[in-house]
């Protein structure tokens, strides 16, 4: 059940559907992606990003860490004059 935003910083609680960008995670599909045998049960978990974080962020899968979130954006790099 969501809670929250998906992003670890922000607090902004789910309270219902308006905004931001929700995201579905099929537990079934990624097991299966990493060769791994399972059972026929198939188990979906969804994701929030609220409406602040949503221009900026994404959900991803990260083998080994599992959901986590990443701009959608690489940060420029500030080039210092000499």
């Amino acid at each position: 059940m969501l809670s929250k935003c998906a992003n670890p910083q922000c607090s902004t609680r789910f309270l219902y559907m308006r905004g931001g960008k929700l995201f579905r995670w099929d537990q079934l599909r990624g097991v299966k992606e990493l060769g791994l045998s399972v059972k026929d049960s198939q188990r979906i978990e969804f994701f929030w990003l609220c409406e602040k974080c949503a221009p900026t962020m994404t959900v991803v899968f990260r083998e080994g860490v599992g959901i986590t979130i990443k701009p959608l954006r690489p940060r420029p790099l500030l080039l210092l004059a000499s």
